[in-house]
């Protein structure tokens, strides 16, 4: 039996796990060959709806209102779903696959036998949410600078090393890698991802059948074999819905949210009574240009239009006092409005985001470069801001 297809007979349940690269021609023959071959009651995939959705129809990214996404605080998702995205194209281009197609591949076998398709992944959303939220700060700086470098980065990969994803030696040392670098997100897409398929495998035997096909990333073979050992040993499938909500913000970031603008608030009232409206005023000036200037300069790097530079200049000190609204937020809303995407952006956003040229060419990518950096620039600036302040006073 190959290394990357697990066989386990649970209690009167026959389980097939194949492990596959997401980028693989051989994960597609595999999972077309083994569907065809077992003609199991149902087949698991590891996709959610929307995945699925966009999978079987991909002129759904025509569907993006990228004001609508910044609107709703989604603009950091969204990045993250390019990120991966181009990084899984960028590895399958080598050998002519598309991220996904083995899995597109079975359920396409599955409804041509006319197969109950079962799916069995997390929401992408949550999941990145999730990584988001349960990182530390310098866990979040970390995990910017894997997305930026997902995006950017240029290197080659083979179709050999894209088979090797599906070996457990190789799959081990990534894992390994990924848990010393970044602990709390291996914890979310590996750990917890883990128990959400292995728990809808097993739920899946409620829906009819004694035999089911689940083709998943090569990467959660070992843990779904554990945790569905711990079923059938007599555990009772834990409830995943503590794993599939966003965890509310910690106290300490609620506190944060509103202690900052409080503190500086209170700085520059305090200038005003120590030393009269003129130290007050020149702190108000010390504030808004800190601020100002290195939100614009992110707008700058972003080659964003020069409406969007100024308003990135004028706005960043009153949103860095503001907890609910950030400049990023705003500078982005201000590019997408004055420059408007149109159809091609959309037709071409996946292959845009492989390349940084790609960003700067496409308007709806420009839109999420403008909100980056102009994030970035606005947050450095907060703090650069109150040694001066504090200098002043």
């Amino acid at each position: 039996m190959k290394e990357n297809i697990k066989r386990l007979n649970l209690n009167g349940k026959e389980i097939i796990l194949l492990g596959t690269a997401h980028v693989s021609q051989d994960s597609i023959d595999e999972a077309n060959t083994l569907i065809e071959e077992e003609k199991p009651d149902r087949v698991g995939i590891e996709l959610d709806d929307g995945r699925y959705e966009n999978l079987k129809n991909p002129e759904n990214w025509r569907n993006i209102d990228i004001s609508k996404v910044l609107k709703e605080k989604r603009g950091w998702v969204l990045l993250a779903n390019l990120a991966l995205g181009s990084f899984q194209k960028r590895m399958g281009a080598g050998v002519g696959v598309k991220p996904g197609d083995e899995l597109k591949a079975a359920a396409d076998k599955a409804e041509s036998l006319n197969i109950p398709i079962e799916l069995i992944d997390r929401p992408i959303q949550t999941t990145l949410r999730r990584a988001w939220a349960k990182n530390s700060f310098w866990g979040k700086c970390k995990l910017l600078s894997v997305l930026v470098s997902a995006i950017f980065d240029k290197e080659e990969i083979s179709s050999e090393e894209v088979e090797n994803l599906k070996n457990s030696s190789e799959m081990d040392q990534m894992m390994g890698e990924l848990a010393d670098y970044l602990p709390g997100v291996k914890t979310v897409l590996i750990d917890e991802r883990d128990q959400y398929l292995a728990s809808k495998i097993w739920q899946s035997f409620d829906h009819g059948g004694n035999k089911i096909l689940a083709v998943v990333g090569a990467g959660h073979l070992p843990g779904i074999v554990r945790h569905l050992n711990s079923f059938a040993a007599g555990e009772s499938a834990p409830s995943i819905e503590e794993i599939s909500i966003v965890p509310p913000p910690g106290k300490l970031s609620k506190i944060l949210a509103w202690a900052i603008p409080v503190a500086i608030l209170s700085l520059i009232v305090a200038g005003f009574f120590k030393g009269g409206a003129q130290t007050s005023a020149e702190m108000l000036l010390n504030w808004w240009l800190v601020n100002g200037v290195l939100a614009a300069i992110g707008a700058v790097l972003a080659l964003a239009h020069p409406l969007t530079i100024f308003i990135s200049f004028m706005g960043a000190c009153v949103t860095a006092i503001n907890p609910f609204i950030g400049i990023g937020i705003v500078a982005g809303l201000v590019q997408a409005w004055v420059s408007k995407p149109k159809v091609n952006d959309m037709e071409n956003l996946m292959n845009d985001a492989a390349s940084l040229k790609g960003f700067y060419r496409n308007r709806i990518l420009k839109v999420l470069l403008v909100f980056f950096l102009v994030s970035i620039g606005g947050s450095i600036g907060t703090f650069a801001a109150i040694p001066s302040l504090i200098s002043v006073f």
